[in-house]
């Protein structure tokens, strides 16, 4: 992916404060001018209320995004396909999700993110709906689609009600509790609809995660506040003045000349792909085949990794809401840690690592989401209110384009390694095939790095 270059001269956009310090290791607070005088967002209790109603729509769309992943062996029965047709759900909704986020983003700054959220649990239950339904690979495919769709509108939304409502320190650690809040989607998910799944069979589970639309609809129609009262409206100037295609175009192009909104995007880009790699679809079957663990003993793992996950976000939004100083060292840390343990766990011999490598090792890659999201910070940072959809969307790609390259990228080198790969792939196929890792990891790493100094050069 090419980076367009940014003159180190250009001046931040007028809404955007300066910020005193913000060189390579972030800010420590806007500097007094002209471009603080914006009164902050009052916070307190309507503040929380707000984010809440929010962050249940986004809860809704992890439960609907990693439904999947309890239901594989179900899904491969009822649909009569194999392995690669399976991991083709799983690529498809991260690809569809990755390919809204810019839209997304620029619809949230247009008509705000109580409509966007709105129309996100339409798709969704519909998604969810049609593949409760499905009974053939096709329409299942092109529903998982449609709920990709959904997802997409959900976290960017809830990340501009809490820019509306929590002052600009309080974001951090608003966005890190987001994402806990998430995480516990995911338990939802693991815990009550594998269960589901075994006692009440296909339509009726996945009918009803999808009729759950329907109350958390109501309580974002009735109940949600997506600004305080009496705040000044935040859209472009551009969009509200009926010219919609030559601002949106302006709005993204503007967005990505911020060096901040790069480095945001590259920071997401390395630190979550492995996690969500692992977590998304290929862990089970490392566990499983490479591993000999049951399949119970494998699920406790990918538990551990969700509820490692929320332990970070609470400790790194904490971190962050104190001193914006500890961004780039928790960034640059999750990276070392994770690639120095992955290392150390595919070098061990025969490719059977012991038990308390496996638990470090998912226990690191529990870090992995939340560092993520210091990516959101730096575009926050650097980009004024009324793009910050626009500017968080494209950061939000980040992850996601990384997620697709690795998952892609194993797969294919599983089936290399193994052309019969009818009876499992073998720990040395696993091997060498999550060696593929390092690719998207080195060329992140350099990408933050050259971005860093970049970013230094024009807060200079």
């Amino acid at each position: 992916m090419s980076v367009e270059p940014a003159s180190s001269a250009r001046p931040l956009p007028a809404a955007a404060p300066r910020v005193a310090g913000d060189r390579a290791t972030g800010a420590t607070g806007p500097t007094p001018g002209p471009t603080t005088d914006r009164p902050q967002p009052p916070g307190g209790r309507a503040a929380w209320l707000a984010w809440s109603i929010g962050a249940t729509v986004y809860v809704l769309a992890v439960i609907h995004r990693t439904s999947l992943g309890v239901a594989g062996l179900d899904a491969a029965d009822r649909f009569g396909i194999g392995a690669s047709a399976l991991s083709t759900f799983s690529i498809l909704q991260v690809l569809v999700y990755a390919a809204m986020q810019i839209p997304v983003g620029v619809l949230v700054d247009r008509f705000g993110p109580r409509k966007v959220l709105l129309l996100g649990v339409l798709l969704l239950s519909t998604g969810q709906l049609a593949f409760a339904f499905s009974d053939a690979f096709g329409p299942a495919l092109a529903s998982r689609a449609v709920l990709g769709c959904g997802d997409a509108m959900t976290f960017i939304s809830v990340l501009r009600i809490a820019a509306r409502w929590f002052p600009a320190a309080k974001n951090p650690l608003v966005a890190q509790l987001t994402g806990l809040a998430g995480m516990s989607g995911n338990l939802v998910t693991t815990v009550v609809l594998a269960q589901a799944l075994h006692s009440e069979g296909w339509t009726p589970t996945f009918t009803a995660i999808a009729l759950l639309g329907i109350a958390v609809f109501a309580l974002v129609a009735l109940f949600l506040r997506e600004s305080p009262e009496g705040a000044a409206p935040t859209a472009p100037a551009g969009l509200a003045a009926g010219r919609p295609r030559l601002a949106v175009g302006r709005q993204v192009r503007e967005a990505w000349q911020e060096p901040g909104t790069r480095l945001g995007l590259w920071i997401h880009f390395t630190t979550q792909f492995p996690g969500n790699a692992f977590g998304l679809l290929w862990g089970l079957p490392y566990l499983v085949q490479a591993q000999g663990m049951t399949r119970t003993e494998a699920g406790g793992l990918l538990t551990l990794l969700v509820l490692a996950n929320m332990s970070f976000g609470f400790l790194f939004g904490r971190l962050l809401s104190r001193t914006a100083r500890a961004r780039m060292p928790i960034v640059l840390t999750t990276i070392g840690v994770t690639s120095l343990l992955w290392a150390v766990t595919l070098a061990w011999p025969e490719g059977h690592p012991p038990l308390w490598l496996l638990v470090a090792i998912i226990l690191v890659m529990g870090s992995n989401g939340p560092a993520s999201l210091v990516g959101l910070d730096y575009a926050r940072a650097r980009n004024p209110v009324e793009r910050l959809g626009t500017a968080s969307g494209i950061v939000n790609m980040g992850g996601f384009i990384g997620t697709m390259i690795t998952l892609f990228g194993i797969g294919v080198l599983l089936d290399v390694l193994t052309p019969d790969g009818s009876g499992g792939y073998s720990a040395g196929a696993f091997r060498w095939a999550f060696c593929w890792q390092y690719v998207p990891m080195a060329v992140g790493t350099l990408m933050i790095l050259r971005l860093r100094r970049k970013l230094a050069g024009a807060s200079a």
